[in-house]
């Protein structure tokens, strides 16, 4: 089978609201008032709890790294509280993901968020049954860039690896598909879009609607 694998935030969906909520709980639970703020920090906040700690104790002088795994369990229970209040999909999104499966692709879902709190999103989105798959962070040992994730997310939908694209949103996602060798699509309408061109992915993606040819084409390339 054909399979197209999803990274969850930033590409899926923009989750760096809730993301930042939950940071800044911690943040005013050490006494600090909010430090993140979702027009500056959203890029930060996609790349996940522990870099949220670390920027913003960085930023007032605070940084200690027993501190950011002593917050870390916050942060994701404060989270998993309020996980979907400013979430969303972005434009088309779903839409693609419908395309693909009508086409005969199996379609899965491959993040670096843990896999419990992924599962808790998709399903307060109401979109969880549109994917066959979904491997996290704490699913194997090992977590993206490693392949092996994207490798099982492949094996779980029965899919070929041969005939996988990986759609993304951040140099981890380029250099997973790279060392599992397949091919990219970065998106550039997330909070790092600007960059995404220069981390030469397979394509690049502008709008949702495309993506169903741009797959065809990568995938048609590969066979």
């Amino acid at each position: 089978m054909r399979t197209v694998v999803f990274d969850l935030d930033g590409t899926l969906a923009d989750t760096s609201g809730d993301l930042i909520a939950a940071a800044n709980f911690c943040f005013r639970d050490m006494g600090f008032g909010d430090v993140l703020d979702v027009a500056g920090d959203a890029g930060v906040a996609l790349r996940g709890g522990r870099r949220m700690l670390t920027e913003g104790l960085t930023r007032l002088g605070r940084f200690e790294e027993a501190e950011v795994d002593r917050y870390y369990p916050v942060l994701l229970e404060a989270y998993g509280a309020q996980i979907a209040e400013h979430s969303y999909f972005f434009p088309g999104a779903l839409d693609a993901v419908e395309k693909l499966s009508s086409l005969g692709y199996g379609v899965g879902i491959c993040t670096n968020k843990p896999e419990a709190l992924a599962e808790q999103l998709m399903q307060a989105l109401g979109a969880r049954d549109l994917f066959g798959a979904l491997v996290g962070a704490d699913t194997l040992p090992v977590r993206k860039p490693d392949p092996a994730p994207l490798r099982e997310t492949v094996l779980r939908l029965g899919g070929d690896p041969a005939m996988t694209v990986l759609i993304g949103d951040s140099d981890t996602d380029r250099n997973t598909a790279k060392a599992a060798g397949v091919p990219s699509v970065l998106v550039t309408f997330g909070p790092s879009g600007d960059d995404m061109a220069a981390l030469e992915p397979d394509a690049l993606l502008d709008d949702y609607g495309a993506l169903p040819l741009v797959v065809e084409a990568l995938i048609g390339r590969n066979s």
